[in-house]
């Protein structure tokens, strides 16, 4: 899709479960379970969307979904179906892994940064060989301390051969990856949660991630019981909200299961509705596949 002098794509890399109550927390479910069916386990479904911003000067891919390096156990615990696998990541528009010049982790849940490796030759690699990852440097160190409620979220496997690789680039707030795109620390999720911030010509753009994963989340109230700090990210998808509805920008959902990408409206004043773009747009614009 054009984006001003960007190419913005949609590559959709998985779908997973989760519990519906975490998803959605102190919401009760006879609320959420109207926009977010579950299943017999209490699982929402959703995907794992990742955004290929592609400008004049680089090649930007935002998050990396679940990777394929799960147990037969772990894959049925959260009903995960692969979509793509790593090495063939962005094969669905028409660039390959090698291609990409920066890969930005709004955070470092085994969602986010799954498939920011693979497996090759027996060693764990980076999928993509000649990218700086951006992560934040918090969001880095708090992986490493995190208590026995946060922990669970963060693989090591993950991310450490990122570092060792030597192609880890820690980031301390916000920051321009490339001319149009940056970061912008957003906490609530996690406590150095970013978002990704994008603008060509005269269109701006947020690629919201666990702030607002979905468009069942739009209303500042519908926090995750995930988060650790869920009053920061009512707070937070206020005041984003706000800027988005204003100024007509385009937001995107990195789980939202239907169109992950649209326009946000203020109505009278005190709700805020998602107004997804025509399905139509998901399509890639290059057909060809990466040999």
């Amino acid at each position: 899709m054009k984006f001003g002098e960007f190419e913005l794509s949609i590559v959709r890399e998985c779908t997973f479960k989760l519990d519906g109550g975490a998803m959605f927390g102190v919401v009760p479910k006879t609320l959420w379970s109207k926009l977010s069916p579950a299943d017999e386990q209490n699982r929402v479904e959703m995907h794992c969307n990742l955004l290929l911003i592609e400008t004049p000067n680089a090649k930007v891919l935002v998050e990396t979904g679940m990777g394929d390096r799960w147990t037969p156990k772990e894959a049925e615990r959260y009903g995960l179906k692969s979509l793509t696998t790593p090495a063939k990541m962005l094969e669905s528009v028409g660039v390959s892994n090698e291609e990409i010049d920066f890969v930005i982790i709004s955070h470092l849940h085994f969602d986010h940064v799954g498939g920011a490796t693979m497996l090759k030759d027996g060693k764990l690699t980076p999928t993509f060989p000649n990218a700086k990852y951006i992560v934040q440097k918090g969001e880095w160190e708090f992986a490493y301390k995190a208590n026995a409620r946060a922990k669970a979220s963060y693989r090591f496997e993950d991310f450490e051969p990122l570092q060792e690789s030597g192609v880890l680039q820690l980031v301390d707030g916000n920051y321009e990856v490339t001319p149009g795109v940056e970061v912008r620390v957003t906490g609530g999720h996690t406590s150095h949660h970013q978002v990704v911030y994008f603008e060509s010509g005269s269109e701006k753009g947020v690629y919201f991630a666990d702030i607002m994963p979905t468009k069942s989340h739009v209303s500042p109230p519908w926090v995750m019981g995930y988060d650790h700090y869920p009053l920061a990210s009512c707070d937070m998808k206020n005041e984003w909200l706000t800027k988005a509805s204003a100024e007509n920008w385009l937001v995107v959902f990195d789980h939202e299961l239907g169109t992950p990408w649209g326009r946000v409206r203020l109505v009278d004043g005190k709700k805020f509705e998602f107004e997804a773009l025509p399905v139509e747009t998901l399509e890639p614009k290059r057909k060809t596949a990466v040999v």
